[in-house]
């Protein structure tokens, strides 16, 4: 099921006012019975609202961010929203990847991987990294059962713990495979089931074998 509401200020805090409407939207899913696994902010606000307040709004909702936004434009967008990103766990799903000439590779980024570049852009929050090697077609099918595995790296054993819970409710199984500095290979090996799914016309995906 899904719902899309909106929902008018009562307080004047913004970021009281995001986890306000946050609360109201998943009310409408428990009411019918169902379980919230995302959200999607659909918002409109006068031009003159500071971008600031607005980052507040959005963010407050959610102890954890999914930041899935082209490599290019990586590094401006979570230096934007570092402040309202403070204190959350935040899980890159950024791959840098490149395409030239028909071949699709990596490339390099100066702090490691992606996942490690926001880290350094938010030293105030935590980081993880996941859902590079998920078929985005196949987690649009809200239907499909997810057969394969999603690796997570974080440096924390809990934070990995709270995007494989996030997994589980995805239908998929996540599996922590370490700490951040992994996340290049996580990101890179992209490329390779992309070139795959290129030439078999197929979508892959990641199994790992001999885990309980």
């Amino acid at each position: 099921m899904s719902t899309t509401d909106f929902f008018p200020p009562l307080v004047d805090d913004p970021s009281d006012f995001g986890a306000v409407a946050a609360a109201n939207a998943c009310s409408d899913v428990f009411a019918m019975g169902g379980r919230v696994v995302l959200a999607l902010n659909v918002s409109a606000f006068p031009e003159r609202m500071p971008e600031q307040a607005v980052a507040a709004i959005l963010s407050a909702a959610a102890e954890v961010v999914v930041v899935a936004t082209p490599f290019a434009g990586l590094d401006e967008t979570v230096r934007a929203n570092a402040p309202a990103l403070a204190g959350k766990l935040v899980v890159s799903a950024v791959i840098p990847l490149r395409v030239a000439d028909g071949e699709i590779s990596v490339l390099d980024v100066a702090e490691g991987s992606a996942a490690q570049l926001v880290a350094t852009r938010l030293p105030q929050s935590r980081v993880a990294a996941a859902f590079h090697n998920v078929s985005a077609v196949h987690l649009r099918d809200l239907e499909r059962q997810l057969d394969e595995d999603i690796p997570v790296a974080a440096d924390s054993e809990a934070d990995r713990g709270i995007v494989v819970g996030l997994c589980a409710d995805l239908g998929a199984r996540g599996v922590g495979v370490g700490p951040l500095r992994l996340a290049r290979y996580l990101e890179g090996f992209t490329a390779v089931l992309l070139t795959l799914n290129k030439l078999n016309r197929t979508q892959t995906g990641i199994r790992f074998t001999g885990l309980p």
